[in-house]
């Protein structure tokens, strides 16, 4: 069963920085894709960003050129690396595995509990 834990979330003033963390259960990154996720209250849980299997990465439109996904294989981490925070950056976010490399939610079947990112204007 995969296990997925996400760490870093926090407070943070507009175009402040932040990195989270998303710790996984053996190696993960051998079978499954990767993704990241927020779900601000209120809205649906969107996708952000997603690295495949290869490392091919694909990031939602709004946070390309800000935010980076990358990953530690020797550590099973995967990382999302948010620059130039903006308030409607404010969501819980989450850390997914799943068999398709695809940022839509349906495709990821396994999930992480979330870390709260807070971004003040």
């Amino acid at each position: 069963q995969v296990q997925i834990m996400e760490s870093g979330g926090g407070l943070v003033q507009a175009g402040g920085s932040l990195r989270l963390s998303c710790t996984v259960s053996g190696e993960i990154f051998d079978g499954y894709h990767m993704g990241w996720f927020r779900q601000a209250p209120g809205q649906e849980r969107e996708g952000v960003a997603c690295m495949s299997i290869a490392g091919n990465t694909y990031y939602r439109t709004s946070v390309s050129g800000r935010f980076t996904i990358s990953r530690d294989i020797a550590k099973n981490t995967l990382y999302l690396q948010m620059n130039n925070l903006k308030p409607e950056d404010t969501a819980m976010y989450y850390c997914a595995a799943g068999p398709t490399f695809v940022l839509q939610v349906a495709a990821y079947k396994s999930w992480g509990q979330g870390t709260q990112v807070t971004v003040s204007s």
